[in-house]
């Protein structure tokens, strides 16, 4: 369940000498995936909740109330709209009720106090045996932020720049209250390499805009810190190497390819080898099965993404557009009203579906660039990924690997899309499962890494 969105808020009436102002905490009981949530309450009435699990702070609540003993407000903006329902026990202790979001009903209970951090035991803690500087480099006009991790000892070191998944994602790739390129860095620092990772266009301390992206400016901007690696002094410029997971694993034979030789090696963690195209059908094919939806939903959605597709690969962009005002339409028209997308949410939606990043993302074939790498690689998919699922990218992976003398595909059981061990691959379960990179994919990057540089 999404809970990301904006709003604002509104009075708070209090009434029989309940003070509701402060923090609370508790739980969203969505069966198979409960959300910890956090909520303040001031006493003008605003209020805000986090998701920590989802990364999502300060969303802003709206028509806070409490009549008697009823706590209702609601969280404008989200998905299908969302509200709380519920009672305040004796005392102000404590509130349970029902949590309403896109038409779905789910328990909800929350207590006094600031809600705990989800538990990560694998994010790095200080103090650290390496070196973490942050910098910054110019990418065409623009200057990208990043954050440097130097082994101890002198160099020249081997090193990596990691290359983020779709969307506009800060330098650790937060997802789900994880951080997976801290994790990932902090693991090949301890093993010897020296690990690149930067915010992208438009995020934390990089200028730009993410979603005007083309793969070309997204390209140079991985380029930029390969550049800027090899000119510093503890980095040996023979020995640089790309790691990139989900899009950036499309990116990075791009990037090898433009460097004309410069890259030593290409790591691919759940990197598609089929097209864009392919990849949004498989996985739409495979969501909406696990969540239920009819055969004839499916068939429906599938046929919205490859009309889609095609509108963006013939740049109409206005009928695009439309198209997906149109979807969106159809899928609200079982919800309640007040439960339905506003015209400024659809229109968002839409315009961010025909972005120029979004359309290389879904009309982009890996083909050629996989195919001209000629660098030692390591490519490996997730067993229960259901966003690039491994069935459908690594037979090509290997077919279009064939030639290269130094090529190694693997698909590793149990793991969803983040390599974390799962238990069916939903989206649902990323955050609720406490390790952020399978300790067996740390090993077999560090390892593959150590016999070759």
């Amino acid at each position: 369940m999404a809970l990301l969105g904006s709003g604002c808020a509104g009075p708070l009436a209090a009434t029989g000498g309940l003070n509701l102002t402060g923090e609370w905490q508790g739980r969203i009981d969505v069966p198979g995936a409960p959300l910890d949530i956090g909520i303040t309450l001031s006493a003008d009435g605003a209020g805000t909740m986090d998701v920590a699990a989802q990364g999502a702070t300060d969303l802003p609540l709206a028509d806070v109330r409490v009549e008697g003993a009823r706590f209702t407000a609601a969280v404008p903006g989200l998905p299908g709209g969302a509200a709380f329902d519920g009672t305040v026990a004796e005392g102000a202790a404590g509130i349970a009720g029902d949590y309403t979001q896109a038409g779905q009903t789910f328990p909800f209970r929350l207590e006094r106090g600031a809600p705990a951090p989800p538990v990560r035991p694998q994010e790095p803690q200080p103090p650290l045996p390496y070196r973490a500087v942050d910098i910054s480099y110019p990418s065409g006009d623009l200057t990208l932020a990043g954050t440097l991790t130097l082994p101890e000892g002198p160099g020249p070191f081997a090193a990596v720049v990691l290359i983020t998944g779709s969307g506009p994602q800060d330098r650790d790739e937060s997802v789900a209250g994880h951080r997976p390129f801290l994790v990932l860095a902090d693991a090949l620092t301890r093993a010897g390499y020296a690990v690149l990772r930067t915010d992208d266009r438009g995020v934390g301390g990089s200028g730009g805009d993410y979603s005007r992206a083309t793969y070309e400016e997204l390209t140079a901007d991985v380029l930029a810190g390969a550049a800027h690696l090899a000119s510093r002094p503890e980095i040996d410029p023979a020995r640089i190497g790309l790691l990139g997971h989900s899009e950036g694993g499309s990116l990075a034979p791009l990037v090898a390819r433009e460097a004309a030789g410069k890259v030593a090696f290409v790591v691919l963690m759940a990197g598609p080898a089929v097209s864009g195209e392919d990849v949004l059908v498989r996985q739409n094919e495979r969501l909406l099965a696990q969540a239920g939806s009819p055969p004839a939903e499916v068939e429906t959605q599938v046929a919205y993404v490859r009309e889609l597709v095609a509108l963006l690969r013939a740049q109409d962009y206005d009928r695009a557009a439309e198209l997906t005002r149109t979807r969106i339409a159809e899928q609200a028209a079982a919800l309640p009203p007040a439960q339905r997308p506003t015209p400024e949410q659809v229109d968002a939606q839409a315009a961010a579906l025909v972005s120029p990043v979004t359309r290389a993302l879904v009309t982009y074939d890996p083909a050629a660039a996989l195919g001209e790498l000629s660098v030692p690689v390591l490519a490996f998919y997730g067993g229960k990924d259901l966003q690039v699922p491994a069935e459908q990218s690594e037979p090509r992976a290997v077919a279009l690997l064939s030639g290269n003398t130094d090529a190694t595909v693997r698909t590793l059981p149990g793991l969803n899309h983040l390599m974390q061990p799962a238990d069916t691959g939903s989206l649902a379960e990323y955050a609720r499962i406490e390790t952020t990179v399978a300790p067996d994919v740390l090993d077999l990057v560090t390892g593959w890494l150590q016999e070759r540089f």
